[in-house]
């Protein structure tokens, strides 16, 4: 019984964690990510930049928006299910809410210029938000120096050879499980002769 009161109370905080993050979507999922990374990974500390980056991973190879699945898996890694679902439905409430009130008074604003002089703002605000989420995730993705040319590489396969994404994800993916394991190799050997 208690173990489900503090779930319902952590669940209850994250939706309210939640909503807000859901305020500043501005920019689609990885602005969500920027915020993400600035709270729980480098004020709280209830993520390292490898699990923020594990669960954006995830999130978008699933079916459905990246940050709906980034959010549910952070919920349930705090409360479990109910968490998941409280993060999900705060993250989306107050973008649905605006979209309604946008919604209904489209044809009043679509032709102010002070409407769409501000959605262009907007717009440039967001590129230094994603560039941080970027920048946030950086430290997680290139834990040794070969990474570096190995995110050069699949740019350029993918830019001038025409590799699909699916087939780069497959290289990286087989990539990663080398370098970690040769890494790896040299950690042990080197604690090993010491």
């Amino acid at each position: 019984m208690k173990k489900m009161e503090s779930s319902v109370k952590r669940s209850v905080k994250l939706f309210g964690q939640f909503f807000k993050l859901g305020c500043f979507t501005f920019g689609g999922g990885w602005s969500i990510v920027a915020q993400m990374q600035k709270r729980y990974v480098e004020k709280e500390g209830r993520l390292t930049s490898e699990d923020l980056l594990d669960m954006t991973s995830v999130g978008r190879s699933l079916p459905g928006t990246m940050i709906g699945n980034v959010a549910f898996l952070f919920g349930y890694h705090e409360a479990r299910v109910l968490g998941g679902i409280a993060c999900v439905i705060g993250m989306i409430m107050p973008p649905m809410l605006v979209l309604t009130v946008i919604t209904y008074f489209y044809s009043l604003v679509m032709d102010q210029v002070w409407v769409m002089s501000a959605m262009t703002g907007v717009r440039a605000a967001v590129v230094p938000i994603i560039g941080s989420a970027v920048l946030g995730l950086r430290k997680g993705a290139f834990r040794y120096p070969v990474c570096y040319g190995l995110t050069l590489i699949g740019f350029l396969l993918y830019l001038f050879a025409g590799i699909s994404c699916v087939a780069l994800v497959v290289i990286g993916m087989a990539a990663g499980i080398v370098i970690c394991e040769v890494y790896e190799r040299k950690e042990v050997s080197k604690d090993g002769i010491a």
